[in-house]
């Protein structure tokens, strides 16, 4: 992809849910796309439904985010296609509720494996193909958008090392802006409360889903920051539920 008005975008965890959605709204503004989850024979599908509701183009890669290996792949086949990029949607992401007392060094390792080091793997492999898209279009620069967590900034039971995790994720990015800004490269993280999304169906029985936020929310929330000026920087944006106290997920 060439020229100016070329928007590239790389999204991971982009088959299900809030990542389908970014997906899906970025494919009707014509951006090519490389979509990345685990499952080949879904992504074959989103990407058909994608380049039918408008992408440029589209790269699709079956990958781990857990595996350093497998996420060098994305990077690759991304530069390989399309050589820079203007959005990176980090949204990826894994979490299991248990006590702290009770936490596994194991669920510690895949949390944070997925949920910080893959996003900090991504961002370094990504920054010089950031930096190209941010000088190709220095209106408008190139984005980091990444899928945080209320439990980020606002501690709760049951959720410690998921917590601790997206707590990280906000640091990570604030520390990009501080870095990357001036280059543009700007980067938000998005924390939302419980998203109706499949990854929330295990507290149901006490939170159903019609209290919870909407994908199409967040997806509207990115489709705002991307629409921003370089010269904007918003380092985290917390979205709490209507009818709590703004203070837990």
């Amino acid at each position: 992809m060439t020229g100016d008005n070329a928007k590239v975008a790389l999204i991971s965890g982009a088959t299900r849910g809030i990542g389908l959605g970014i997906a899906e709204m970025l494919a009707r503004q014509g951006y090519a796309l490389t979509i990345t989850a685990r499952d080949a024979a879904r992504l074959d599908t989103v990407a058909a439904d994608l380049r039918a509701a408008g992408a440029a183009d589209i790269v699709s890669v079956a990958a781990d985010m857990a595996d350093t290996e497998d996420v060098e792949r994305v990077l690759a086949q991304h530069a390989d296609r399309f050589g820079a990029m203007s959005a990176l949607i980090l949204n990826a992401g894994v979490g299991t509720a248990g006590a702290l007392a009770e936490s596994s060094t194991r669920r510690f390792d895949k949390t944070l494996a997925v949920n910080l080091r893959a996003p900090l793997q991504l961002i370094q492999g990504a920054l010089p193909m950031l930096r190209a898209g941010a000088a190709a279009a220095p209106a408008r620069g190139a984005k980091v958008i990444a899928l945080s967590s209320i439990t980020g900034v606002y501690a709760e039971a049951g959720l410690s090392v998921y917590g601790a995790a997206k707590a990280a994720l906000i640091s990570l990015i604030a520390t990009l802006n501080a870095e990357e800004s001036a280059n543009g490269v700007t980067a938000t993280t998005i924390a939302p409360g419980y998203v109706d999304t499949e990854m929330s169906a295990w507290i149901h029985d006490r939170i159903p889903p019609e209290r919870m936020l909407a994908v199409d929310d967040v997806v509207g929330m990115v489709d705002a920051l991307l629409r921003l000026s370089s010269r904007a920087v918003v380092p985290n944006i917390v979205m709490s539920r209507a009818g709590t106290d703004g203070y837990r997920a």
